[in-house]
């Protein structure tokens, strides 16, 4: 109960989930993408909950209650641990909306659009590096592989082109992550629930629980739906981490829990399905933020 009132850990972790799913490709171009217009304001303050997501629907974006550090994440789609920078990029939380060009292909474009947005009005200055990571490498065991491959359905309904909606919640309860077009994540009684994801996106969930990238090196190319159960003495543990994960000032009564807590919570979980986890060393590019202002210029 401290930590449910001194910390949101469960919406924390929406935030995680849903800034590291959303990983959609850089386009190159002669000109810089940008948007036309775009207003950023700080987050209302959410207490106990919080709802946060990305949503892109003809010309319009809206992200709601993200981080710098999440923002960051978007616009050069990478995971936390790939971020470095100074603690307070991913403390305060920033609402922005937005308006894409009327061209073909734009809404493709916007990680290209939020990387202009943070140089022009937070002034952010980076520099890429690759840096060598101890990752985790999320791959099949010898046996039966126990989660559902999802068959498309000619007739399941589609968003309208052009249209990203990803949105995730988190209360007490735990947390829940909607990836639209039917792809979910949902963590709650200590059960983990994944619908509908491809393995790179499922290893990329499963990093927000771990001191370590994961990296999918399973060969798997469909989507699937998998279901882990969890020990309860791992379930806060893995709140917790989360929160860690993502830079997040964590009070010390929270910190402590961590003590003793499996380092691989999902290990365990992840063999009863037909999945390993296995430690290796691999090259990851690392965004490594210069400097950055702490509030945006006026909109």
């Amino acid at each position: 109960m401290l930590i449910e009132r001194t910390t949101p850990v469960s919406a924390i972790l929406a935030g995680c989930l849903v800034s590291g799913v959303l990983t959609a490709g850089v386009a190159s171009g002669q000109t810089r993408p940008e948007f036309e217009v775009a207003s950023i304001r700080p987050s209302s303050d959410q207490v106990n909950a919080v709802n946060i997501g990305l949503r892109i629907s003809g010309s319009q974006v809206r992200v709601t209650a993200m981080s710098l550090k999440d923002y960051i994440g978007l616009a050069y789609t990478v995971i936390p641990q790939q971020i470095s920078g100074p603690e307070w990029i991913a403390q305060a939380r920033f609402d922005v909306a937005a308006k894409i060009p009327d061209t073909p292909g734009a809404a493709e474009k916007v990680p290209e659009m939020l990387q202009a947005l943070l140089a022009d009005r937070f002034q952010l200055k980076m520099h890429r590096e690759s840096r060598e990571f101890q990752v985790f490498a999320l791959g099949v065991g010898k046996g039966p592989l126990r989660i559902r491959e999802v068959i498309a359905q000619p007739d399941t309904p589609v968003a309208p082109p052009g249209t990203v909606d990803v949105a995730g919640s988190g209360t007490g309860g735990g947390v829940a992550v909607d990836l639209g077009g039917g792809a979910s994540f949902v963590l709650g009684n200590n059960r983990l629930e994944a619908r509908k994801l491809t393995m790179a996106d499922f290893a990329d969930l499963l990093t927000r629980f771990y001191d370590r990238p994961v990296v999918d090196a399973t060969g798997l190319t469909a989507r699937y739906d998998v279901t882990l159960d969890i020990a309860p003495e791992d379930y806060t543990g893995m709140m917790i981490r989360s929160a860690v994960s993502a830079g997040m000032p964590m009070p010390p009564q929270a910190l402590r829990l961590l003590d003793g807590a499996s380092t691989d919570p999902l290990g365990a979980p992840l063999r009863n399905v037909g999945m390993t986890l296995e430690q290796r060393r691999a090259p990851l590019d690392v965004i490594v933020v210069d400097s950055m202002l702490k509030a945006p210029t006026e909109n």
